[in-house]
């Protein structure tokens, strides 16, 4: 927890007695007061690899967009192509500043024809919302739910059998699907999306159902190993298969295309905020581009903000780091100059002083299990 902000300042999700009553480590997240961990990062990570875990995601924003003008306003705010969504389908996407820098990373399903459902980073829904409301059209109309909205992560091989036993045989969407579902009497939306690489859902609902729906959860999921996960873990998974996180690998002051992210990002849409600098710099080529590592042999685990060194010359710094509970040795992303940024390059990490090897990686760093 910041040094700087005391607790009481701190906001807090539904299921914050929860996760005391489960002695949760409870840490400063983004201005949230969240678990880190329960059991301990590294075995709450293996069981989301190998049987379920649960998350409570409550903190991020949930943002309604409706009206006969959302989707094309929607399609000049946003990287990836709105028009390509029918209804029931999702999509990874990014608001962007008009310098191409990144505000948010975020997820978007179209749940009827004219009808949107955002679902935005904690530390930028306020951020989010002003920039959106800023620059909204005629025939669009924006609710921020946020506050009102709970949400939970489920994640891991397992999550088939258990959403039918949760959903009373209900199947789940298909991938970055989204439905409406009734759960322990609970109206809820779930998204088949996920942020660790294993298959897995998110169900959003009313906060005020949080503790009852949690209870719910981790009594049917004891068939199925589930366990509560913390913020650590889900970091360690995330950076595994090299998803950004936004903050840190993500920033205004980085584009989707230095970060390799283009598949996100339609070029071909005769509009949206910051393209014409990012088509520039397509055709110009990016200067640094956004790798994955993986230390060579043992040592501390590299965090973010480390130096990175090459010929004795330090090229970029790490935007995060951990140690790998997968492949059981450091791990991290960082932005190098293109012509350090080749594939299986070697690159040295400067951990408090003394240098140590890491080899350029293919993304993700980490394949789950078929």
């Amino acid at each position: 927890m910041s040094r700087e902000q005391d607790p009481v300042e701190l906001k807090k999700t539904a299921l914050y007695e929860e996760h005391v009553k489960a002695s949760a480590k409870m840490v400063d997240f983004g201005g949230w007061l969240m678990p880190v961990q329960y059991s301990g990062i590294i075995q709450e990570h293996h069981a989301v690899r190998s049987a379920l875990g649960v998350f409570d995601i409550s903190h991020m924003g949930e943002v309604f967009v409706s009206g006969p003008g959302a989707g094309a306003w929607l399609n000049r705010m946003l990287t990836n192509n709105v028009d390509r969504l029918s209804v029931g389908e999702g999509q990874y996407t990014f608001l962007l500043n008009e310098e191409g820098g990144v505000i948010d990373d975020l997820l978007l399903y179209r749940i009827a024809a004219e009808e949107f459902f955002l679902v935005v980073n904690a530390s930028k829904i306020e951020e989010d919302v002003a920039w959106l409301r800023r620059h909204l059209a005629e025939g669009a109309s924006l609710v921020d739910k946020s506050e009102e909205t709970a949400a939970l992560a489920i994640q891991g091989p397992q999550t088939v059998p258990f959403y039918a036993a949760l959903a009373g045989g209900t199947a789940l969407p298909p991938r970055n699907g989204i439905a409406p579902v009734v759960i322990d009497g609970i109206e809820a939306l779930v998204c088949r999306t996920g942020y660790t690489g294993e298959d897995g859902f998110e169900i959003f609902f009313p906060a005020t159902d949080a503790a009852r729906l949690w209870r719910t959860i981790l009594e049917k999921g004891g068939e199925f190993g589930i366990k509560p996960c913390g913020l650590g873990s889900r970091d360690t998974l995330r950076l595994e298969m090299c998803y950004p996180l936004n903050g840190s690998d993500l920033s205004p002051k980085r584009t989707p295309l230095e970060a390799g992210l283009g598949f996100f990002v339609d070029l071909e849409k005769p509009e949206f905020t910051g393209r014409s600098v990012l088509l520039k710099q397509k055709e110009e080529g990016v200067k640094e581009r956004l790798v994955a590592f993986t230390m060579r042999d043992k040592c501390p685990p590299p965090r973010s903000h480390y130096p990175v060194v090459k010929d004795g010359a330090v090229i970029g710094e790490t935007t995060s780091g951990s140690l790998s509970p997968s492949l059981a040795t450091g791990i991290g992303m960082a932005y190098l100059p293109v012509e350090h940024a080749k594939v299986g390059g070697e690159i040295e990490i400067d951990i408090r002083g003394r240098h140590f090897v890491a080899v350029i990686g293919k993304k993700p760093l980490y394949r789950p299990q078929a």
